[in-house]
């Protein structure tokens, strides 16, 4: 499976972005896919996953103010992100799980200036 993440940059406090990954390959037994985050000497930490199903789960430091949904056969995951904060300045980096295995986007940067 590869996953191919679009949509990042800069934006001032208050601002949205989104974010999109399109995964490609083995792609007919994705069970859940979503988006992590990891800001500079912090471990990577959970943003938003959807499963094939539909369900969602979100960190509570951004439920409210970002969206994730599937689309396009369920291979295109997005990320609306709206009310965006300094702090959710990280590299945000597409998953997918496939039969208990997680495949990873190389990342992509989120800058919000305050």
């Amino acid at each position: 499976v590869q996953l191919v993440e679009s949509g990042g940059g800069l934006v001032q406090a208050g601002g949205s972005l989104r974010l999109s990954c399109a995964a490609s390959g083995t792609i007919f037994s994705i069970n859940a896919m979503g988006w992590y985050r990891q800001a500079p000497g912090k471990e990577r930490e959970l943003v938003a996953t959807i499963t094939a199903g539909g369900s969602t789960n979100y960190a509570e430091s951004v439920k409210g103010r970002f969206t994730i949904s599937r689309a396009g056969a369920e291979n295109t995951v997005h990320l609306q992100m709206n009310s965006l904060k300094p702090e959710d300045t990280a590299v945000y980096h597409c998953n997918a799980n496939l039969l208990a295995v997680d495949f990873w986007g190389q990342g992509i940067q989120v800058t919000v200036s305050s």
